[in-house]
């Protein structure tokens, strides 16, 4: 952290210290919103506006390179990219990745934010923005703020919904993937899916 803020002087030392002490560490410090970093620097610190333009350069280069080819087949790095923007994160976010049929990415949106332990998913709003971009498949990810990747209960229950909308559409669910600091966790490969 303190690389990051070397070029703003003697003070940024401190300022790296005490925004790690406060997050946790530096991917936690990255991910935090303005207002958070504010409580820590002071409103109108310039260090604040750095930090958001160093996240928003590293999101980019991770996104690039989980989408030069079909998502499936650079599953690694798309999950440095999902883990590297989610993983942190203070409240819940659902994102799904909208694919073609040949799995190259359509669009990748966030479609709800919630609060530390849940954020709400609407199966027939993302059903109906699948049609509205003509996807055939979908990747959904959220975080758990907890620090537990593992799936709850009711994770297990609204991805079977989801799944139950997208077969009646003929839209197939890849996978759902749950982000935590500790690492993460997929429906596919936990066979939930």
């Amino acid at each position: 952290m303190v690389e990051l803020l070397r070029g703003f002087g003697p003070e940024a030392s401190r300022w790296a210290g005490d925004l790690v002490a406060e997050f946790g560490s530096t991917a936690a410090v990255l991910a935090a919103g303005p207002n958070a970093l504010a409580r820590i620097l002071g409103t109108g610190n310039p260090a604040i506006r750095h930090i958001a333009m160093v996240r928003e350069v590293m999101l980019h280069v991770l996104r690039e390179e989980a989408v030069k080819a079909p998502i499936l087949g650079t599953s690694e790095a798309l999950i440095d990219y999902l883990f590297a923007d989610m993983a942190h994160l203070p409240a819940e976010r659902l994102r799904v990745l909208f694919l073609n049929a040949k799995n190259r990415l359509l669009r990748d949106e966030i479609v709800s934010e919630g609060s530390v332990n849940e954020a709400p998913i609407y199966p027939r709003e993302i059903m109906r923005r699948a049609l509205e971009v003509g996807a055939t498949a979908l990747i959904l990810a959220h975080n758990h703020p907890s620090g537990d990747a593992q799936p709850s209960e009711g994770d297990i229950r609204v991805t079977r919904r989801v799944a139950e909308a997208a077969r009646a559409l003929d839209i197939r669910i890849h996978d759902h993937v749950i982000l935590a600091r500790s690492g993460w966790s997929s429906f596919r490969a936990l066979g939930l899916i």
